[in-house]
């Protein structure tokens, strides 16, 4: 829902119009506020013209804090639907809520074996960064594992059917988070595994969600229960962002050295690599983000990865005034998962606002055309 009275037509920094409109709400002049946030005053006016862009998560938490905001009140998501496929994937935002409240369609027949061939599926899309097709997946695997969890006859047949539930509810509290229903994706990970401890892969997305949500010290505490549970491969790389967002650079660059030392194969270290650049857009060292994009291997990635390593190029670019790679690197990565570039608030922040900063005709129209495509005009 937007709160800002505006729609996406009106150009400029989205954020920064949100943040005017809630400043003038709360009756904070931009030099309270800029106390509070500890934010140069002319870099709020500068985002509150439009002029300026947000692009990091750590000064929209900074923002979000000083003004008593929830993070979606500054990016305006969930966003209105643009095309066919974001309606789609925003409907089952709605069907999922129906699965938890226990009025969705009758329970779904089938096997494990149906059921690991489902949330497969569903796990093969998400790591595509395929929204569309992972939205389409979910449902029906959900509603699957709750029959099989709760009429399987073996143990081992409840056990798989309830792991591979859990493994379902993060995916889709990864969607939902993505999307910008937080409320739901926090429910839904809450009915992941009942009972019994609480599931690495639960308390790692509830800290990227905890993250997103513009909490990372929250995030951090989560952190340290995955850590208490044994931990996991994806646990220091969300651990080292926590720890950016919160300007623990050395922190988060000794956590990033140790997973490097640790990875087992190319793509485990071309992760770390992503997540390295990932690190970078909260220092705001453009010049580093460059440099750590140019090295990562992104033939090692999924498309997902690959797709949020050239959003992350794309915001280094424009720091850097370099306009053409930052619209190469748009439609690089919108090309590779459409939606999930789309639906990121930070690549949307660039769409609004460098139409009116780009001189170069080719870079211009392929930033208009993948702004349309968002609904961002």
């Amino acid at each position: 829902m937007r709160h800002d009275g505006h729609s996406d037509q009106d150009g400029g920094s989205l954020i920064g119009r949100n943040l005017a409109t809630w400043r003038v709400r709360r009756a904070v002049s931009v030099g309270e506020l800029a106390e509070r946030a500890r934010i140069p005053s002319e870099r709020i006016a500068l985002l509150e013209s439009g002029r300026n862009w947000v692009d990091r998560r750590g000064e929209l938490a900074a923002l979000t804090g000083a003004l008593r905001l929830d993070a979606t009140d500054l990016t305006g998501q969930p966003y209105p639907p643009a095309g066919p496929e974001h309606a789609a994937v925003r409907a089952v935002a709605f069907e999922l809520r129906r699965e938890i409240a226990g009025s969705a369609a009758a329970s779904l027949s089938g096997s494990v074996d149906d059921l690991d061939a489902r949330t497969s599926s569903a796990l093969a899309a998400e790591a595509a960064g395929d929204e569309y097709a992972l939205a389409l997946a979910l449902p029906g695997a959900i509603r699957l594992a709750d029959s099989i969890a709760a009429t399987a006859r073996s143990e081992a047949g409840r056990e798989r059917a309830a792991e591979l539930r859990m493994l379902g509810h993060v995916a889709a509290a990864g969607l939902l988070r993505r999307l910008g229903y937080r409320d739901l994706a926090w429910m839904l990970l809450h009915t992941a595994r009942p009972g019994g401890p609480e599931p690495v892969e639960v308390l790692i997305e509830e800290a990227r969600l905890l993250i997103d949500m513009a909490l990372p010290e929250y995030a951090l505490a989560r952190l340290q229960r995955a850590r208490a549970a044994g931990g996991g491969q994806g646990l220091p790389l969300v651990e080292a962002l926590a720890h950016a967002v919160t300007g623990r650079r050395e922190t988060a660059d000794g956590l990033l050295d140790q997973a490097a030392g640790q990875a087992e194969d190319s793509r485990t270290g071309a992760v770390v690599a992503a997540t390295r650049v990932v690190v970078a857009v909260e220092s705001g060292a453009a010049h580093e983000m460059v440099e750590h994009a140019r090295c990562a291997d992104l033939d090692a990635l999924e498309p997902a990865w690959r797709a949020s390593v050239m959003v992350a190029a794309a915001l280094a670019h424009a720091r850097l005034g370099r306009l053409e790679e930052t619209a190469a690197n748009l439609a690089a990565a919108e090309e590779l998962a459409p939606l999930r570039v789309r639906l990121d608030s930070f690549a949307r922040e660039l769409l609004a606002v460098l139409p009116a900063q780009t001189h170069d005709p080719a870079s211009a129209e392929t930033i208009r055309r993948i702004a349309e495509r968002a609904g961002v005009r």
